[in-house]
């Protein structure tokens, strides 16, 4: 009778080691945004001077959690950004000074919440998030897009900025003509 059962279970085991073996498990596309912080990024722009793509979010916004977890880990959002852009992500109320530039810039308390110096300058004083704020290899201020993107949208915009097409294009004009890999 233990003969009998013990059978299919070895049966079971034996073709489950077989499966793995024969059809590993996936390997993940993409390892994802290479995030740095804004000390990171200064050093690696003295290295290698890149374009720079900064997420502007806070710890309480809905659609800034949406966006890392839909745009941001798309695959080939994360491959155009890692090769084309040094990522940092920003939260606007840190409490953390930043050396940016050569200007400390410092958290400003408003009762229970508050905002940092940085923030407020690379978002013009309006505050919303998310916001992606992109900077040109000498670290000058390209241009803000706030809110939530969908990954299509967010190609073209990355596109548009990394091939310097911001400079000779009306942004409407140069979406209508391009198309992307995100489906």
């Amino acid at each position: 009778m233990r003969k009998l059962l013990f059978a299919p279970l070895l049966f079971v085991a034996i073709c489950a080691v077989l499966s793995f073996v024969i059809h590993p498990a996936p390997k993940p596309v993409s390892e994802g945004i290479k995030w740095m912080n804004w000390t990171e990024m200064q050093e690696a722009q003295k290295k290698e001077p890149r374009k720079v793509l900064i997420d502007v979010y806070t710890g309480w916004c809905g659609w800034c959690k949406r966006m890392d977890a839909s745009t941001f880990t798309n695959p080939v959002i994360v491959n155009y950004v890692n090769d084309n852009f040094y990522a940092v992500k920003f939260d606007a109320e840190t409490r953390e000074d930043i050396n940016f530039r050569g200007k400390d810039y410092k958290y400003v308390s408003q009762g229970m919440q508050g905002y940092n110096e940085l923030a407020a300058e690379i978002l013009n004083n309006q505050m919303s998030y998310p916001t992606s704020v992109y900077l040109d290899e000498n670290m000058d201020e390209i241009f803000p897009v706030p809110g939530y993107q969908e990954s299509k949208v967010f190609e073209s915009v990355l596109n548009y900025v990394a091939t310097n097409s911001y400079k000779t294009t009306k942004f409407d004009d140069y979406q209508k003509s391009f198309s992307g890999k995100v489906k």
